[in-house]
């Protein structure tokens, strides 16, 4: 397939490159010129703006950074996606815009499918990610299947009827993400307030079985050695989507989702926005 791919982050460069990998014609397109070096040597097109990328695709791939992105790249900018091709939106957006992208395609002849990722870069490389897909167009559905799997471990591809509702999963599972780490943190500091160490405390809530074992085993090392710089999943992102869960919980008591968050924006606040999220312990007394 000719397929444009907009959005060159961290994670977006990992799945152009699945898809050039794949065998398909790849047109690459990204707001800053720079992440689009090197695919050219890879095989791909570098486009030198949106519209462009777009022009004779069979799909077009965005994965851009957030609700702002797509509506300044794709709604607001009527960018001209050709008519019957089915537009995959990887970005991690809420079901508000879900469904306002959704209504942008149907008006310009488009079939709009949401399909976030579940995982990180090291998931990401490894092809074992976490793929949600929605959309009310099953034959789009269908064809969004044959492309995201590059990046899909096959057991965790999830279909739901609406790009909402895709949306709303990968915000769900991203929470237990951000409470997941706080959970941890707060865990390390009632060890040590009672006198066993952080490496003691950890230990504990590696073991197997434990509630917290999972989070432990993907960032207990990080928050121990307090280099966040290694970034997997950046806490400009995570603060990004626990803000989208704040709004659309907004009136409900979400005690702590609330206090996650302000350990994001305090690591954001000292200088750990594109630093990984395990830098919400930074300053935290661990």
């Amino acid at each position: 397939m000719h397929i444009a791919f907009l959005g060159l982050g961290r994670m977006g460069r990992i799945l152009a490159t699945h898809l050039i990998d794949a065998g398909h014609e790849v047109t690459v397109w990204n707001r800053s010129p720079k992440p689009t070096e090197g695919f050219a040597g890879l095989g791909a097109h570098v486009a030198a703006c949106a519209a462009d990328a777009v022009a004779g695709a069979d799909m077009t791939l965005t994965c851009l950074f957030g609700p702002d992105a797509i509506r300044e790249a794709v709604l607001d900018a009527d960018l001209p996606i050709p008519r019957g091709t089915v537009w995959v939106d990887i970005t991690t957006v809420g079901p508000m815009l879900a469904q306002e992208s959704d209504a942008w395609a149907g008006k310009h002849g488009v079939r709009y499918v949401h399909s976030p990722v579940l995982g990180s870069l090291g998931p990401a490389k490894a092809r074992d990610l976490g793929v949600l897909i929605g959309g009310t167009d099953a034959a789009a559905r269908t064809s969004a299947r044959g492309v995201v799997s590059a990046w899909a471990d096959p057991q965790r591809i999830v279909e739901y009827e609406t790009p909402a509702k895709a949306a709303v999963g990968k915000l769900v599972v991203n929470l237990s993400l951000a409470i997941g780490y706080e959970g941890l943190m707060e865990g390390v500091r009632v060890g040590e307030s009672g006198g066993l160490t952080q490496a003691e405390s950890l230990a504990l809530l590696s073991l197997p079985k434990t509630p917290f074992s999972v989070i432990a085993g993907m960032k207990g090392a990080t928050l121990a050695g307090g280099d966040f710089s290694d970034t997997q999943f950046s806490t400009d992102l995570l603060a990004k989507d626990v803000d989208l869960m704040l709004r659309l919980t907004a009136g409900k008591q979400t005690p702590a989702l609330t206090a996650a968050f302000a350990a994001l924006e305090h690591a954001r606040r000292s200088g750990h926005g594109d630093d990984d999220f395990a830098a919400m312990s930074f300053d935290a007394g661990l």
